[in-house]
């Protein structure tokens, strides 16, 4: 397991700040990583054919390899399923196994805490060490090769959590792509290793681009503006990958501004001039068969797969294993001449560039080929796993009590009785992404271990045992024993305990019910109800129910799982038994009514607990698989009802409550803010997760976790979810102006902190130039403990709309108590940079910026000023042809693709749409408007040029006749009056019609 930092050569080259050496007694800045080999790995072997030769260079190897495979071969090998070519010695390959953090779906490995709590450690150097340990646990597996298997690995995801009610929150890692890139970096060189040729694995980041609604996920739109685009979606991919910390992207399954993810051409255009070496880029799964099917993009495979193709794509993820698709169709293709020969070859060339750096075609498997399975699971991992799991704390809340300072951190020494309670204390939750726990330390195990002899924990999981008896017969639902249980059927005529379940409320009417019986959750086949399910999972998540009151009492048992909610599922969703017992789903006319029959008062015990203890633990949250996960979004940000109702009546009978929220994204815990004198949040953090918790609440481990995105107070604070213009739309901490329940960035401590007045090396920097921006910082607490330093900038002036602040740097840094140390972080010239839409470009504007360094983005320590010799953003010249697409503002319009191909248009969506350019310099004046139109309706319509406003002085106007089709374009011409001088212009809509280009001479 590597033990280096993120290798400063990687992050400078990013222009991510990282601290320069810092002065004092504290920790900060991070040892720069060496090769494991040490240097340039060298296999000793020279083998038949030249590329066996592991004494040539890469290219050389490639191409030889590439000249013996026949079409066919080559072809073959452009599914996800690579077979084996055994004339050539060539064995079979596998893109795609998952590592978001840990393995997933190969059996027992090291779990992580979710991305979403790794990014939350604001830790790069621990991250790497995270990735690392990914790596060689991924190799190791390589010598048994389970199910599943491959080093082509699918992590990181770097898509922005630009709306906390993406069911996908937990595997991203932040709002905003200054941290993301950081982390992204981090992660993916941890998990290739660093030697300088050869890869431990190829990680593949994804999804590109702009891909965080998972409602019809496949046919979305994501309308991204230019400067959206540039500085926030496309802006978290590029670090990692100019960055080299990755091997190439896979698509998302939406549409970007009207043209599918799976076709994007800037996969060549964009992605590959972004990276130092060949990128090997791949499909989502099943994304080719979208684009003529769902998307109906394409009439046939065969023009799919060859439009894929010509835009970048590499590898084909579909059809599972089944290959013989996209073989007929990429053959058909080339036989009919929509993709050339050089086509086949350049996929087939990126793809044969990665298996030859993870050494496959070397004698002895390259230097990583060594790495055992001893690594899976191995003490030191074991050891990171808590490692990260306890940074990746955020303490949300610590407030003074009316005796005594604030209630964390509990000291053990003081306490006889804790009660730890709540439907999280005795469980861990995995998602979909997780591999499966090797061992589960839970939140009630880690504080017991904590405790020892010395103290006595008490409480339970705070949750109701029911028996459901149906009111008319008397008959019970009734489970089984054993591990396996048994069929549900209704049989009983007394409420033992195969006819006991635990009710889990996981939020707007959702529940789980857990047999007494054998502890396994009640789960559906698609034929008969069975409790012998571990946990809640799968992709359908079939072990969700509603219990629907009735007017009379009864309930209703309404099976809910995400399968319920297809087109295809029908309307029988309510149970019922039959004449043999078994319990099948009908019509909500024909369902049962039950009688709920109370075994157990869940909240009653853990008040009883609460109140005979010295201290309450309440762990709540949310349950990965439910209510939001992939393919589902959130409805609701809340905790579940039950859980805050157990939260309130628990602090009623023990004023000293710690709340633990253990969820995968924010959530609007007004109430708790308020009324709890104690908030700590973590992600679902991995097998660890117990011993993590108590390292935090027993002040073993001083937090230092922090927000990587904005938590809000309520869902009003957010647009529409399909909403993806953050500038326009006020989204992300980046524009947001109300106020926050917990900003970006924030994260309390034990320890409290000093902050001095930030200094600059120079006051003025050039458009190339960097500035050091140090700052004192004092541990003026009494416990020693880590800070993290962030670095804001603010520019006053400028011709577009800027953030309200924007992250730049960051370090996080170790201090003893009563010690100081200086940080130091670089900020480049470059960082203050935006696109202009006026000249398609990026541009250091001159003027002024606010530097602002503190513990949050709204928790300013420290301010100052840098001037910035940049230039001037010249007024819009409209003489020369424009793309409609690089407007200022628009609306009633959505951008939309010019052709299948390439290219961006503007689609009017409604009458007296608009788009504007502002500051437009018309000279003398403009006489004639040119454009170039596409109207698929009848009739005509109307483009109108007006100045000032939509509603502004009429200039001219064009009349544009049908074309007939949305890609067929035409020219329209108008004559000018009064055009002249500098005016902001709008271009005004009369009904949808399509603008690609124009001019006005």
């Amino acid at each position: 397991m590597q033990e280096q930092g993120t290798p400063r050569r990687h992050l400078l080259a990013l222009g991510i700040a990282v601290p320069l050496a810092a002065a004092g007694t504290g920790t900060a800045g991070a040892v720069p990583a060496t090769s494991r080999t040490g240097r340039a790995y060298r296999a000793g072997a020279r083998a038949g054919h030249p590329f066996q030769d592991p004494g040539l260079p890469f290219a050389e190897r490639v191409e030889d390899l590439l000249g013996r495979l026949t079409r066919g071969e080559k072809i073959s090998l452009l599914h996800q399923h690579q077979p084996a070519v055994p004339r050539l010695g060539i064995r079979s390959f596998r893109t795609g196994t998952e590592a978001l953090h840990g393995l997933a779906w190969l059996g027992k490995a090291t779990v992580f805490p979710q991305a979403l709590g790794l990014a939350s450690t604001w830790n790069p150097a621990l991250i790497e060490r995270v990735g690392a340990a990914v790596g060689d646990e991924a190799r190791g597996f390589q010598h048994e090769r389970p199910k599943g298997w491959g080093l082509n690995l699918w992590a990181p995801v770097v898509n922005l959590l630009r709306d906390p009610r993406w069911g996908r929150n937990e595997e991203g890692y932040s709002e905003d792509p200054y941290l993301t890139g950081a982390v992204s970096v981090a992660y993916g060189t941890g998990l290739q290793g660093e030697d300088p040729r050869y890869l431990k694995t190829a990680p593949t980041i994804k999804h590109y681009l702009a891909n965080n609604t998972e409602r019809n996920r496949s046919t979305s739109d994501s309308i991204l503006p230019a400067r959206v685009r540039q500085e926030y979606y496309g802006a978290a991919f590029e670090p990692a990958l100019s960055g080299d910390a990755v091997t190439g992207v896979m698509t998302s399954y939406n549409l970007v501004n009207g043209r599918p993810a799976t076709v994007n051409p800037g996969l060549n255009d964009t992605v590959r001039k972004w990276a130092k070496r060949e990128l090997f880029h791949v499909t989502d799964a099943d994304a080719p068969n979208n684009l003529v099917n769902g998307q109906s993009y394409y009439p046939t495979l065969a023009e799919a797969d060859a439009a894929a193709l010509t835009a970048g794509i590499d590898s084909f993820t579909s059809d599972s294993e089944d290959s013989s698709k996209t073989v007929k169709a990429l053959t058909t293709a080339l036989d009919k001449g929509l993709i050339s020969g050089s086509d086949l070859d350049t996929a087939v060339r990126h793809l044969l560039a990665i298996r030859f750096r993870l050494g496959e075609f070397d004698p002895d498997g390259g230097p990583y080929a060594k790495i055992t399975k001893s690594v899976v699971d191995s003490p030191e991992h074991r050891a990171l796993a808590r490692e990260t799991a306890r940074e990746a704390i955020v303490l949300l809340k610590n407030a003074p009590q009316r005796k005594g300072g604030a209630l964390l951190p509990l000291d053990a020494r003081r306490l006889e009785k804790v009660a730890v309670v709540g439907p999280l204390a005795d469980t861990l939750y995995t998602d979909w992404y997780s591999g499966s726990l090797p061992y589960a330390v839970t939140p009630r195990e880690g504080v017991a271990e904590r405790l020892g002899s010395g103290g006595k924990v008490t409480g339970g999981e705070s949750v109701d045992r029911i028996a459901l008896r149906n009111a008319a017969t008397g008959a019970y639902l009734t489970a089984g024993s054993g591990a396996d249980g048994a069929v549900l059927t209704e049989r009983a005529t007394s409420a033992g305990a195969t006819e006991q379940f635990d009710v889990f409320d996981w939020g707007q009417g959702i529940v789980t019910l857990r047999s007494a019986a054998n502890a396994k959750y009640l789960g559906y086949d698609g034929k008969v109800f069975r409790n012998d399910q571990e946990q809640p999972g799968g992709w359908f998540v079939q072990q969700q129910f509603t219990l629907v009151e009735q007017d009379d009492g009864t309930r209703l048992v309404r099976y809910a799982g995400y399968d319920a909610r297809t087109d295809w599922f029908g309307d029988k969703e309510y149970f019922k038994a039959g004449e043999d017992g078994t319990v099948t789903l009908v019509a909500e006319k024909d369902a049962t009514r039950y009688q709920a029959e109370t075994v157990r008062d869940g909240v009653a015990e853990a008040v009883a607990a609460a109140r005979d203890a010295d201290v309450a633990v309440v762990v709540v949250g949310t349950m990965p698989a439910i209510n939001g996960r992939e393919d589902h979004d959130r409805t609701d940000m809340a905790l579940a009802e039950g859980q805050a109702a157990l939260v309130k009546a628990v602090h009623r009978a023990n004023p000293r409550t710690v709340v633990v929220l253990e969820s995968s994204y924010p959530q609007t815990v007004n109430w708790e803010q308020a009324h709890i004198p104690a908030l700590v949040w973590t992600t679902h953090a991995g097998q660890e997760t117990g011993n993590a918790l108590a390292d935090v609440l027993f002040g073993d481990h001083n937090p230092a976790g922090r927000l990587t995105q904005t938590w809000y107070r309520s869902q009003d604070d957010l647009p529409d979810l399909l909403e993806y213009d953050i500038i326009k739309a006020d989204r992300t901490y980046l524009y947001f102006r109300g106020e926050a329940l917990y900003p970006f960035g924030h994260g309390l401590s034990y320890t409290t902190f000093r902050y001095g007045e930030p200094r600059l090396s120079a006051r003025t920097v050039e458009p190339d130039g960097t500035v050091t921006v140090s700052v004192k910082l004092t541990n003026t607490g009494r416990r020693d403990g880590d800070e993290v330093v962030q670095l804001y900038i603010r520019r006053r002036g400028s011709r577009d709309k800027q953030p309200l602040r924007q992250l730049r740097g960051f370090e996080r840094v170790r201090l003893k108590a009563g010690r100081s140390t200086t940080v130091r972080l670089r900020l480049r010239a470059a960082d203050l940079a935006h696109w202009d839409v006026t000249r398609g470009r990026k541009v250091v504007e001159s003027g002024v910026v606010e530097v602002q360094v503190g513990a949050s983005c709204t928790d300013i320590r420290g301010r100052t000023t840098l001037r910035v010799r940049g230039e001037k953003i010249p007024p819009r010249d409209l003489t020369g042809t424009t793309r409609a697409a690089d407007f200022d503002d628009y609306r009633g319009v959505r951008l939309v693709d010019e052709s299948k191909a390439r290219g961006e248009a503007v689609g009017a969506d409604e009458d007296r749409a608009w788009i504007v350019f502002r500051d437009a310099d018309l000279g003398r004046g403009a006489e004639k408007l040119t454009a170039r139109l596409a109207r698929e309706g009848r009739g005509s319509g109307t483009l109108t040029v007006r100045l000032g406003s939509p509603r502004g002085r009429v200039v001219g106007s064009a009349q544009v006749p049908s074309t007939g089709d949305r890609y067929d374009y035409r020219t329209v011409t108008a004559r000018l009056r009064g055009a002249r001088g500098r005016h902001d212009v709008y271009l005004v809509f009369s009904d949808p019609m399509r603008l690609s280009t124009f001019a006005l001479r």
